[in-house]
């Protein structure tokens, strides 16, 4: 999905032959190749990152120039890619005028040139992209965009592996978070969403064990269990609030949110499933981490879009892609 929408993007009299690759092992292996003159590096990949691979292409003296396109649009992010060697860096999905002006400010780009569309629709023809995966991009993108809050927020560096996308039953998706989140003690915020004929709750656990090192990044001291609760409730809202509106801008929606609810404190994930049970049916289930670099610190947020909503979501997601 990110691809397609790059591809889509780029100047179409640009006359340049594209290689794609789905990581960076692939992008350095075809750099070595000579196939890789110029590259478009996303930051949150499998296999080999984005910052994994810039380090690679310094340290091994591959001549390649580098734009990064990222949904991390943390300004820490921005700093480092640069620092290792990236000549700019654009936020996903790359609006096809900040990309043109790019490439012509850094002189890669000769608005002249012999026109270069065809084999680009070639290639846009040939890019099939599922509705998992347009997902996950989607999903990836307004991640980012809630991590740069949350960074600004906390004063940190926000890791974000690539978010999972998954329809579970009731039963699986019980079973799947028990066995994930065995013998941890948590704290779960509940928050409601609707809007344009699709529904969800987005559900944001907290491990009791980390709660203090939270408390201090933030300046707090909670003295109860009251105040500690609306720390959570506060970090909640800014990181579904955010996450949401990031989804809503690229499928042209606006969620209404309810407020958002302490389901359990300091409770078993085993208790907190038999608390709401009731409410989850089967459900399009998103998966996002975060974790604060340099503190055992992380937060999983999951998305939970009811059943009805998925016809409605994939038509949404379908428009996206075409």
């Amino acid at each position: 999905m990110a691809r397609k929408q790059l591809i889509r993007a780029l100047p179409p009299e640009w006359p340049v032959r594209i290689s794609q690759a789905s990581n960076g092992q692939e992008a350095l292996a075809s750099i070595r190749q000579g196939l890789g003159q110029i590259m478009l590096l996303d930051l949150t990949m499998p296999v080999l990152d984005g910052y994994e691979t810039l380090t690679a292409l310094r340290a091994e003296g591959l001549a390649c120039q580098v734009i990064v396109v990222s949904g991390d649009v943390q300004d820490e992010a921005v700093r480092r890619v640069k620092a290792l060697g990236a000549l700019a860096f654009i936020k996903k999905p790359a609006e096809p005028e900040l990309l043109r002006s790019a490439l012509l400010e850094l002189g890669l780009f000769d608005p002249k040139a012999t026109p270069g569309a065809m084999a680009q629709a070639t290639l846009l023809d040939e890019l099939k992209v599922n509705f998992r995966d347009a997902l996950r991009e989607v999903s990836n993108v307004a991640m980012g965009r809630a991590a740069a809050l949350l960074a600004k927020v906390l004063g940190v560096f926000v890791q974000l592996p690539l978010p999972q996308v998954n329809i579970f039953e009731v039963s699986e998706l019980h079973m799947t978070l028990t066995d994930a989140l065995r013998g941890e003690r948590l704290s779960a915020v509940c928050q409601g969403f609707i809007g344009d004929g699709i529904a969800g709750e987005a559900l944001l656990l907290f491990h009791d064990s980390e709660t203090a090192d939270m408390a201090r990044l933030l300046g707090w001291q909670p003295k109860d269990d009251n105040q500690t609760s609306e720390m959570l409730l506060d970090l909640a809202s800014i990181l579904t609030g955010a996450c949401l509106a990031g989804i809503a801008e690229q499928i042209d929606v606006r969620f209404s949110q309810g407020h958002p609810m302490l389901l359990g404190q300091h409770a078993s994930i085993e208790r907190l499933i038999h608390i709401n049970q009731q409410r989850w049916k089967k459900t399009l289930a998103v998966e996002i981490s975060y974790s604060l670099e340099a503190h055992n610190i992380h937060f999983d947020l999951l998305l939970l879009f009811t059943e009805d909503s998925i016809k409605r979501l994939t038509n949404k997601i379908n428009y996206l892609m075409n």
